[in-house]
């Protein structure tokens, strides 16, 4: 009778939606006075005070969107931001661990250098990049690049490192020169630790812009947050955060269509198991 409730691939997203609502009207239960009682607050209304209430945070995240249509001018500014500090910070992770993976020389040189700035907590460059940059775009990109740049380039060094002996020694035995090795070998070997670095490096990206509004900027929706919680107000808070997961998560399915689009080669789990 319950079958057609049971998890299974057809019904994933029904489970997923179905997950999402039960944690929402838990979290408008345990915040609504008088619905539940309370054992690590006096009252819901202290719980609320933490917690923010939903039904409130949808209505802000409305009023943002429709009725005053005010947060576009700073949803714009942490996006750029954003995508600035995405591209630039993949791109140059990507040449520089394709650079010291096929450099052996340099890559032993470098490496305890590299090693040392990637033990950096970097989140504490933002106030130097404030005053290198400004309190404009300039600073919060560049603190995004940083914690983009190191999850690509490792993983791409990594990518690169594990390319199979045979397979090269084969390729070269065939003719091949050290550019279509690049192309056809050490690309293709990388790219599924390239995409899989690239999942984090998004939410990573919105952490830079976000980090470096909180420090010094007039605009964009980390500046909006800042500004709420300077005023205890959680529900804006928690508005803001989450329409900054949900941009997150459109970043994110972006680049896992580009994924699926780019690696067509490579053959599905089920098929794999068919092999």
């Amino acid at each position: 009778m319950w079958n057609w409730i049971k998890p299974r691939p057809g019904n994933v997203r029904v489970w997923q939606i179905g997950i999402l609502v039960v944690l929402f009207v838990l979290w408008h239960v345990l915040t609504k006075p008088g619905l539940v009682p309370h054992f690590m607050f006096d009252n819901a209304r202290q719980a609320a005070f933490f917690f923010g209430e939903p039904l409130q945070i949808f209505e802000r995240i409305w009023v943002w969107f429709v009725v005053d249509a005010n947060i576009y001018q700073h949803l714009v500014v942490t996006l750029m931001e954003t995508l600035m500090a995405f591209a630039i910070g993949a791109s140059t992770g990507l040449l520089g661990g394709l650079w010291l993976a096929l450099s052996p020389m340099a890559s032993a040189i470098l490496e305890p250098y590299i090693k040392a700035l990637n033990s950096m907590p970097r989140i504490i460059l933002a106030p130097i990049f404030a005053v290198w940059f400004g309190l404009g775009m300039g600073s919060k990109v560049a603190l995004g690049v940083t914690l983009v740049f190191f999850i690509v380039f490792f993983n791409v060094y990594q990518g690169v490192k594990e390319v199979s002996p045979v397979v090269l020694a084969n390729a070269r035995m065939l003719g091949a020169n050290q550019r279509q090795l690049l192309r056809h070998v050490y690309l293709p070997s990388a790219t599924s630790w390239v995409f899989s670095s690239l999942h984090t490096s998004v939410g990573l990206a919105f952490v830079g812009a976000v980090v470096g509004e909180y420090l010094g900027s007039s605009q964009g929706v980390g500046y909006l947050i800042l500004q709420a919680e300077g005023t205890f107000d959680i529900n804006t808070v928690m508005a803001g955060i989450l329409v900054l997961t949900a941009f997150a998560l459109g970043l994110d399915a972006l680049v896992g269509k580009l994924e699926k689009r780019l690696m067509k080669w490579q053959p599905k789990v089920g098929e794999t198991e068919k092999l």
